[in-house]
């Protein structure tokens, strides 16, 4: 097969541009073969780029060349063509595709590339299931027409979020990738420095330090659409590189920065089509959020739980064999539907090896509302619930609706010290399972592309420590440039009572995923001085590595805060899509490995005399 070059061959149109109104134009158009038809004399191409598809027509009637070279090609083949635009006639359209109402004629076709047999067709809307083979052929994958339509998206949430910041005054400054390692709360990825045998540096988690740095330095506002890099154990909503929205202020309170990060959302979840209600999102405090949902980043769209504990009496307690000592939980699980007795005892048998045999379980609501047995509760239990937890959709509980009722039982003696809301978080885990379990089948977060799809929540006063059992100390639950409560300072806390203070940190969550997480940050030296001893960090160890920083804090440091929200999760939830992965360009497996590229790659010895490293393997 002989090819083409392209010469001084240039398109007049893109491959989603032509309508009826081009009848009777002359267009050159270039891409990829999509789909080929032969009907002998007549072969249609249909020609793709990521605008969309244009048919062609080769008459061999017109051109024996063109139409030689149309039944040379094949499905990925890169062709150019010169023809006619014509409209369809009766009955020939395809509404389906916005070029549907034409086609061209073929008068001229170059073939400019040919293509091998791909390993999965590209063409076809079918899902493709081996995701391993995707990712080794990337390239591939990326010309499918859903993923060129994630792209598209992401382009434009970026855009659309560096356009409001850049209009509300904030500058857009980049800060070094190449850094010194920083408590960020995971493990960072370490570049050997050539220059400086023996040393390090970190590519950042976050820009965090530079980014105060620049507020320091009188920038008042700063963003930046930010690279960072973080080794750690990988799920379908992380990656090691990723991309967050990076913003800090000087003399904000929470409500500012609120207030910004809402305003680029709504700009953002504009360009997909969605127009979120004015008004501020929810605010919900940690512990709040632990007691009524189990979790720190609650999906809204789910009824709360209900501590039911105060609706049991001593006498109901014996009745029921339940422990006096227990607590009492109750949830709704909406849309579940009557249960067969082989799933209610599933479901029962899945209650108790969570929270072991308990006198009462499960319930739902017909037999809540009707068994005997369950009489003396029926009225306080299912009053209870339904005055207290979120109405679902704008409706009271139904006969559809599954109530679960549990009094958890400690596996193992716990560091009730250390941790009194234990029993929440796993009650919360339950009611997170259950409702994974039953969401698909009865669509109980299904989508329909409207504003009401989207509970967005401000989680507020995030403890500032957590207990490490392994270590017996405390570690920073945020980071350790977090801002304690001004009340928690005065108190004393911060040197006497550690579990309690509060810090002045903050996480966005969306339908149970967490978009970002930010904090009013230290200012004061003195502060942060004692939040390292705190981290068991000796004054001198603290002046090792963060010297530099405790100096400039002894400058005027003008109170400061800011926020850092996933970009990749934010487009990945707009485009319904189930992983990072299908918003990342080049993404890694769960393992961390990049397919297309084969990395990471051992390094040759002559790299590693360069860099005065060997590798020592482990026994």
């Amino acid at each position: 097969m002989t090819l083409d070059f392209l010469g001084n061959l240039q398109r007049s149109h893109k491959l989603g541009e032509l309508r009826a109104s081009d009848a009777g134009s002359t267009v050159i158009l270039m891409g990829w073969v999509n789909r080929r038809r032969d009907h002998g004399d007549l072969i249609f191409l249909d020609l793709r780029d990521r605008t969309g598809i244009t048919q062609v027509v080769f008459d061999k009637s017109d051109s024996i060349e063109a139409h030689l070279k149309a039944e040379t090609s094949r499905p990925e083949f890169v062709v150019a063509v010169r023809g006619k635009v014509r409209e369809r006639g009766e009955g020939l359209k395809n509404p389906k595709m916005d070029t549907g109402d034409i086609e061209v004629v073929a008068e001229e076709c170059w073939l400019l590339n040919e293509a091998k047999t791909p390993p999965f067709p590209i063409a076809d809307d079918a899902p493709i299931t081996n995701e391993e083979v995707r990712l080794k052929y990337r390239y591939l994958d990326l010309r499918r027409p859903e993923l060129q339509k994630n792209f598209v998206l992401r382009h434009k949430v970026a855009r659309a979020i560096r356009e409001y910041l850049s209009d509300n005054d904030f500058l857009e400054v980049e800060t070094p990738l190449l850094t010194r390692s920083t408590p960020e709360g995971a493990r960072d990825y370490l570049v050997p420095s050539r220059v400086h045998a023996g040393e390090f540096y970190a590519l950042p988690q976050s820009p965090q330090i530079f980014k105060q740095i620049l507020m320091i330095g009188g920038f008042d506002r700063y963003f930046q659409i930010a690279r960072c890099f973080r080794d750690e154990d990988l799920r379908a909503d992380r990656q090691p590189d990723f991309t967050q929205i990076d913003l800090e202020m000087t003399f904000p309170q929470q409500e500012t920065i609120f207030g910004v990060a809402e305003g680029f959302l709504r700009a953002a979840f504009k360009v997909a089509g969605i127009t979120l209600p004015e008004g501020s999102f929810l605010k919900m405090s940690y512990d709040e959020a632990i007691q009524k949902y189990g979790i720190d980043k609650p999906d809204m769209r789910l009824p709360a739980m209900v501590n039911l504990s105060d609706v049991l009496t001593p006498e109901l307690r014996v009745t029921l064999k339940i422990d006096p000592t227990l607590p009492v939980y109750g949830f709704t699980i909406p849309r579940v539907g009557e249960l067969s007795g082989s799933a209610r005892k599933a479901l029962l048998a899945e209650v108790r090896t969570s929270f072991g045999e308990s006198g009462l379980d499960l319930l739902d609501v017909a037999r809540l509302r009707t068994a005997e047995q369950f009489a003396p509760l029926a009225e306080e239990i299912g009053a209870k619930l339904n005055a207290e937890q979120v109405v679902f959709n704008g409706e009271s509980l139904t006969t559809d609706d599954l109530i679960i009722v549990v009094t958890p039982k400690p596996e193992t003696p716990h560091a009730w010290n250390y941790d009194t809301l234990w029993i929440p978080k796993r009650v919360g885990q339950l009611r997170l399972d259950l409702a994974k379990k039953y969401a698909d089948k009865h669509g109980l977060f299904a989508q329909t592309g409207t504003a009401a799809d989207f509970k967005f929540l401000w989680v507020t006063d995030f403890p500032m420590y957590e207990w490490n059992e392994e270590h017996k100390r405390w570690d920073a639950a945020h980071h350790p440039f977090t801002s304690p409560h001004e009340e928690d300072i005065k108190s004393g806390a911060l040197y006497n009572d550690k579990g309690a203070v509060r810090a002045l940190a903050y996480d966005i969550v969306l339908n149970g995923t967490e978009l970002g997480s930010g904090s009013i940050r230290i200012h004061r030296q003195d502060v942060q001085a004692e939040i390292f001893r705190s981290l068991g960090m000796s004054d001198e160890e603290a002046k090792e590595r963060f010297g530099f920083f405790l100096d400039a804090l002894e400058y005027g440091t003008p109170p400061h805060g800011g926020i850092a929200l996933g970009l990749d999760r934010i487009v990945m939830i707009l485009a319904g899509a189930s992983s990072l992965r299908e918003v990342i360009a080049f993404p890694k497996t769960a393992k961390a490995i990049d397919l297309m590229v084969d990395a990471p790659s051992p390094a040759n010895e002559v790299q590693l005399r360069e860099l005065n490293l060997r590798i020592v393997h482990k026994s």
